[in-house]
């Protein structure tokens, strides 16, 4: 197995495993109530949905499959 190879095994676990975190992340934002402690948790939110874009697109480039299973590309049904 060469790198390429491996990473495509190892990407969609990254992304998976960012995403968990987000949603974690996600209910303690909510639970924190306003203020410093919820924005600054939504910064990082943010940061994290960013995080999963560029995993998707490095995992896209190296050949493999979105995390949702899609190919990155939409397919026009008629």
């Amino acid at each position: 197995m060469n790198e390429l190879e491996k990473l495509r095994v190892l990407l969609p676990h990254w992304i998976e495993h960012n995403q968990g975190h987000a949603e974690e992340c996600r209910k303690w934002a909510a639970a924190a109530g306003e203020g410093d402690v919820q924005s600054s948790l939504n910064a990082a939110l943010e940061a994290m949905e960013l995080v999963t874009q560029h995993l998707d697109r490095a995992l896209a480039a190296a050949g493999g499959l979105k995390a949702d299973g899609s190919h990155g590309h939409h397919h026009h049904h008629h």
